[in-house]
């Protein structure tokens, strides 16, 4: 190698350098991970270049036969791991060596407790890949060079894992990049061939491209004859089977091979809480591999994240995010296709309006939900777990996929009535076969959180007939159910609509009790519409409460509360709700209310009592200020 003929220091990224002292000091109890995170980036960088390749063969530069390669240096205590995969420039070592190119990130970093155990399964969530090898190594050097550029251009980076990594440029002959690990004092394992195979074998078995490590040579021996036992050179051994995992007989892939694949393709530490490996033959042929991961990554919900599949052609890498076979309301899942029916030079806009993409894309989500089905059915604890992180995103699902409504609809999950506490085990189906006599709609209500939905003035009465209603504290909630119109025939209806009656359910006594407390304040109604003005539409009697004075619902022409709340904090205009203001007349509050003869207090009677509705349905008030002025000119009058 020639001498270096720029040099450039640059410091890490402050994320770069808080992950890298955690991860030294976390994930000092399974060391040998590094090696398996080193060997599928080698392995991605060999699949990118034969993608590339495809249109440009000069790529190879005479080298066709892709590999990774192990070898190491006990004087030097040195283990090199090498590829002659598609390489890096200058820009790219910056980029990929220097920062850490994930959203979520202050998420990740404020989740943090100081408890190694704790801090070491975060760390598997975010993803580390590189950086993993500062877990063996003091210090770490790469020599990359980029396909197709010239040998003089090959890039060196240096680090120790601290504050600061050098860049230079470097003469390289071969493309391609090697990584050399300086290990420390107590890592010396790793100089072993036989420790090494070990590990290619537990983690990189899949690996489609071999993995080679040096065997040294053996000289001439004596044989127990006396004759002379030849000398065999030295020379490189493949140590994994080498063969694409997913094209190989379900029935020869042990569960492990599938775990470590799915850490492979995912980069995630934990273990997949499901999968399903299918191949499809017919008018479309193609293989997909999918799992379902047991904890969410930290970017899960940012709008930028590329998400989607890995795609192959006929064996041969594509992309690595091919978000066309998967809707976004299952962007959690992982995996991979090999389809043998697109063309080696698909492009995005191929992708989008072939018919056989749209055929595997059904075929991929009716595979997924499938999955989800049997664990729901069979292992129901392992759904709760699955549904605790990525529930919020399936619930996007009914307004996505119209075709699969129903099926999306028997997999959510909700807190309601009839819980203790804010468990959200609770199925439609379930839910109708607890369904009272009578009874034909399926009652929700949405709020800003799960205490606030449990505690809502909209479900005393229901409360009071026995009657279930699901309890929805998310702030997608509201968007979902704007989608959801009805399950299994029997219709959605909130409880904090304007128009719902259950007078059905109730007896003629009960009947005769509420015209005569409806009668015994007559007139309060059009004082309060007077006092109010153009703050409510409509002034009305309601048995829907029995502890609460008042409540207010939005009319049935208007945006509900939630969803003005989610469009705003979406930064999008929102409408104005038009409410409804609803009385109590059985309400001691409301027959004191009726009584008062000074228009001055009763206006104030009637804008705390609007107030209080308001600041129970919404959360906060408008004018606050108006809200204590009222109270305090209410108090005062008591207090005389």
């Amino acid at each position: 190698m020639a001498e270096t003929v720029q040099h450039e220091t640059h410091g890490f990224q402050t994320e770069v350098k808080q992950l890298l002292q955690l991860m030294i000091h976390s994930l000092y109890s399974n060391k040998e991970i590094f090696l398996r995170e080193l060997v599928s980036n080698a392995a991605d960088a060999a699949d990118k270049l034969r993608f590339k390749a495809l249109s440009n063969n000069d790529l190879y530069e005479g080298d066709g036969e892709l590999r990774v390669r192990l070898s190491f240096d006990k004087d030097a205590g040195t283990l090199t791991i090498s590829d002659n995969g598609i390489g890096m420039n200058k820009d790219d070592v910056v980029k990929n060596l220097g920062t850490i190119a994930k959203s979520g990130t202050a998420e990740f970093f404020s989740q943090l407790s100081g408890d190694q155990a704790k801090d070491s399964s975060l760390i598997g969530q975010f993803g580390v890949g590189f950086y993993s090898a500062f877990i063996v190594a003091d210090k770490v050097t790469v020599n990359t060079r980029a396909a197709g550029d010239d040998t003089s251009e090959g890039v060196q980076w240096v680090s120790e894992g601290e504050g600061e990594f050098s860049v230079a440029t470097i003469e390289k002959e071969n493309r391609g990049t090697e990584i050399i690990l300086h290990l420390k004092d107590d890592e010396k394992e790793f100089l072993d061939a036989w420790r090494l195979r070990s590990i290619v074998t537990k983690y990189s078995d899949h690996i489609s491209i071999p993995v080679e490590l040096w065997k040294d040579e053996i000289p001439e021996q004596d044989g127990p004859d006396g004759e002379k036992t030849p000398a065999e050179p030295g020379k490189w051994e493949v140590a994994n089977k080498a063969t694409a995992l997913w094209t190989r007989d379900k029935s020869e892939v042990s569960e492990d091979e599938y775990k470590e694949f799915y850490k492979h393709i995912s980069h995630d530490f934990a273990d997949p809480i499901s999968w399903s490996h299918n191949k499809v033959e017919g008018k479309t042929e193609y293989t997909s591999l999918l799992y379902l991961p047991s904890k969410a990554p930290f970017d899960m919900w940012n709008r930028e994240q590329k998400s989607g599949l890995k795609l192959y052609v006929q064996r041969v890498f594509i992309m690595d995010d091919a978000e066309q076979f998967m809707p976004t309301y299952l962007r959690f899942v992982k995996g991979l296709l090999d389809s043998n029916d697109l063309p080696l030079n698909v492009s995005r806009e191929i992708l989008q309006d072939n018919k056989i993409t749209q055929a595997i894309r059904q075929g991929c989500t009716k595979r997924v939900l499938t999955m989800l089905e049997r664990m729901a059915k069979n292992k129901p604890d392992d759904y709760k777990a699955f549904y605790a992180e990525f529930g919020n995103v399936l619930k996007e699902g009914p307004a996505e996929d119209f075709s699969n409504k129903d099926k999306i609809a028997a997999l959510l999950r909700f807190a309601s009535t009839h819980n203790d506490a804010n468990d959200t085990d609770v199925s439609l189906s379930q839910y109708i076969e607890r369904m009272k006599e009578g009874q034909d709609k399926i009652y929700y209500v949405t709020a800003d959180s799960y205490q606030a939905a449990r505690t809502s003035p909209h479900l005393e009465v229901f409360r009071k007939k026995g009657i279930e209603v699901l309890l929805l504290g998310e702030r997608i909630d509201e968007w979902m159910m704007s989608h959801l119109t009805e399950f299994e025939e029997k219709s959605f209806q909130s409880v904090a609509s304007a128009d719902i009656d259950l007078s059905d359910l109730d007896d003629e006594e009960t009947k005769k009790a509420k015209e005569e407390a409806e009668k015994a304040v007559e007139g309060v109604l059009e004082r309060i519409k007077s006092a109010l003005g153009d703050k409510v539409e409509e002034v009305k009697f309601t048995h829907r409460l029995t502890d609460s004075p008042a409540v207010i619902v939005a009319s049935e022409d208007s945006m509900s509360t939630q969803m003005a709340k989610l469009l705003q904090s979406a930064g999008q205009e929102a409408p104005e709700p038009k409410y409804h203001f609803e009385l109590n007349p059985e309400h001691n509050l409301v027959k004191l209310v009726a009584d008062v003869q000074d228009e001055e207090q009763f206006s104030q009677w009637a804008n705390v009592l609007f107030d209080q509705a308001a600041l129970s349905e919404q959360g906060s008030l408008k004018d606050p200020a108006n809200f204590v002025s009222n109270l305090n000119g209410l108090l005062a009058a008591l207090a005389k």
